[in-house]
């Protein structure tokens, strides 16, 4: 079975990609994050004709994630209970599904801004959320995983240069103690196996040529528990998909396993 997650940075401007990536990279369970859509304009159709069923949480040009599957999806959740919300309103940012043998959620986790902005508090307020959300899956004897655009680099090789950061959130040390949190829940970091660069990154800024330069970060995670990660065989990322005009800033994450 292969898993992925990928910020796609809009389904709309993505969708071409989006579609020719699916039918070639033998995906069976995609998790998507900043769909950038109402779920009313969201592609079902498309997808279906390629043999997907799709659980959206979106409600318009920021933010929505989605799952995408060619092996069933059931027992959907929409949001995280106890979402604290961000100027009093919850933001559709993650959303669970049953796939075939495995359990997922797509989260897209808050930026945070700046380490004194508000949004840097609901950041860390929103993981708490999630920690609870996922605890009893976490610890349970079915494959799990929580996939997606966390916005936290775990460690300081997880970015191109520690030093660009400083000051800066994505790598201050409440971020991490959140990841590790939720790493105490029962779920372990599902690392890419690197490919043509030391570090597996995954995401690099459109500007000043971050990419071809690889000044990137490993900011997209897989987060599975005990028997999800037994399960893994393989788990790279796909760097060609941030190749060429109209990609998106972040590559997927191919995680395969053995179920």
């Amino acid at each position: 079975m292969r898993i992925a997650t990928w910020n796609v940075n809009s389904i709309t401007a993505r969708l071409p990609r989006l579609l020719a990536w699916l039918e070639s990279s033998g995906t069976d369970v995609l998790c998507l994050q900043e769909a950038k859509v109402a779920e009313d304009q969201f592609p079902f159709d498309q997808l279906r004709e390629l043999g997907y069923e799709a659980a959206v949480h979106a409600t318009g040009r920021w933010n929505g994630v989605a799952v995408l599957s060619r092996v069933g999806i059931a027992d959907v959740v929409k949001g995280l209970p106890g979402d604290p919300g961000y100027d009093g309103a919850p933001e559709p940012r993650a959303i669970a599904a049953t796939c075939g043998p495995v359990r997922v959620w797509s989260v897209y986790v808050p930026n945070g801004r700046e380490v004194e902005h508000p949004h840097y508090a609901y950041k860390l307020q929103w993981f708490e959320a999630l920690r609870a959300a996922v605890a009893g899956d976490a610890g349970g004897s079915r494959p799990f995983a929580v996939l997606g655009d966390y916005n936290v680099a775990p460690t300081d090789d997880d970015v191109y240069d520690v030093a660009a950061f400083e000051g800066a959130t994505h790598v201050t040390p409440a971020e991490r103690a959140a990841l590790a949190s939720l790493r105490g829940a029962g779920l372990s970091d599902v690392v890419p196996r690197p490919l043509k660069y030391e570090h597996p990154f995954t995401y690099w800024d459109y500007r000043q040529l971050c990419f071809p330069k690889n000044r990137g970060m490993r900011i997209d995670l897989v987060y599975g528990n005990a028997p999800f990660a037994k399960a893994v065989k393989d788990s790279y990322v796909d760097r060609e998909e941030r190749k060429g005009k109209g990609a998106s800033d972040h590559a997927p994450v191919v995680v395969d396993l053995d179920v």
